[in-house]
Order: structure tokens, then sequence, then C-alpha cells
């Protein structure tokens, strides 16, 4: 078994390997590419996501700067947006669905250490895979941590430590992140009555 075969089985392995190497030399690569890019090359930058990630929606933005490690092993869907200073280490696959917004400073890890330091400093190491839902908004400065699920519709407070899966349609703040309310009907009603009155606004001054 490789060590890449074992790596995404969230496995011991060790990254010093030819294989390995490639696809970290690849990720650098396409991410110095797309950090050094410009703000008038939407189409090209678009380009070196979709050669970065193993799979991505038609659209997707990522305000540079962005580091992964592999970025192979990332899989984001349709409408996704990180902000600035995104970090994604993604020795185990990673996977975001449709309509997920990342604050700044967003930082996913799947990598992680044996509690040893005596097999630690043999330069062995693990991962466990991350899976964030449906339409969800991660404020800046938050780190999701290995192993880690979020459900659909989930909002993640700023600042944020997730240590521990967060369900579907919840509210989750803290260090570590803990759920504080679940998203309801009423949070709906509100915030759909303020999108109408803000159409209702610009219909008026266009007028």
């Amino acid at each position: 078994m490789s060590e890449k075969h074992r790596m995404l089985k969230g496995q011991l392995y060790k990254p010093f390997d030819k294989e390995l190497a490639a696809d970290n030399k690849q990720a650098r690569m396409l991410t110095r590419l797309f950090n050094s890019s410009t703000e008038e090359q939407g189409d090209y930058r678009r380009t070196l996501l979709k050669r970065l990630f193993k799979n991505t929606g038609k659209n997707i933005y990522i305000e540079p700067p962005f580091r992964t490690d592999y970025g192979c092993h990332t899989s984001v869907g349709e409408n996704f947006y990180a902000n600035y200073d995104c970090i994604i280490i993604d020795v185990c696959p990673v996977t975001i669905g449709d309509s997920a917004f990342l604050g700044p400073r967003v930082c996913i890890y799947t990598a992680t250490h044996p509690i040893d330091a005596e097999v630690r400093n043999t330069f062995l190491e693990y991962g466990k895979p991350v899976t964030i839902g449906n339409n969800v908004w991660i404020g800046g400065n938050s780190v999701i941590n290995p192993g880690v699920s979020i459900g659909d519709n989930v909002v993640i407070g700023s600042g944020s430590v997730v240590t521990k899966d967060i369900p579907a349609n919840t509210i989750a703040a803290g260090n570590p992140a803990k759920v504080i309310r679940a998203i309801t009907e009423d949070d709906k009603r509100y915030w759909q009555a303020q999108a109408a009155q803000y159409e209702a606004v610009r219909s008026d001054r266009s007028e």
C-alpha cells in the first residue's frame, strides 16, 4: 500500500514520498500562480482553482492569498466563496457542499499527529476527513479540526474552534464550538422580510 493510499485512508504514513511530493509541488505551483494573479484575471483564477481542486462547481471564488497542501483531495460545490487567507490542509478528503461561505482566515485542517512524542518525532502522521454541508457560513478566524462534519444550513461564529460535529440548521460558536441555538422559521421570516424591504427601496430608487 502506497504512502498516499495510507494517508487518504486515515492511516499512519510518512510524507516523504515521491508521489506525495509531486502532488504537493503541483499544489504549490498552482497556488503561487493563483496568489500572484491580478483582479483582472478572473477567468484565469477560476481555471487554476479547477486544476487545483479535485472537484468544483461552475462558480468558485477565492480571495488571494490561499494555501493548501494538495488541493487534489478537496471538493467544493457550486457557488463556493472563501475570503482572504484561507488555508485547507487536505491530507485526507475535504468535502464542501453548495453555497458555502468562508470568512477571512478560515482554516480547515485534516492533518494530525500521534500524541506520543517518540512516535511523533519519527514523522509518522495521519489525517481525518472533514465534511461541510450545503449553505454553510463559517465566520472569520475559525478553525475546523480533523474529523469534523458540519451539517447543512449551519452558521459558525467568528473565532470558533470546531472540534466536534455540528448538526444541521444550527448556530454554533466558541472554543471549543458549541451549538448556541437552532435556526428557525422565525429567522427565515425575519430575513426574507428584510430582503423584501431592500428590494422595495431599491425599486423605488430606480423609478
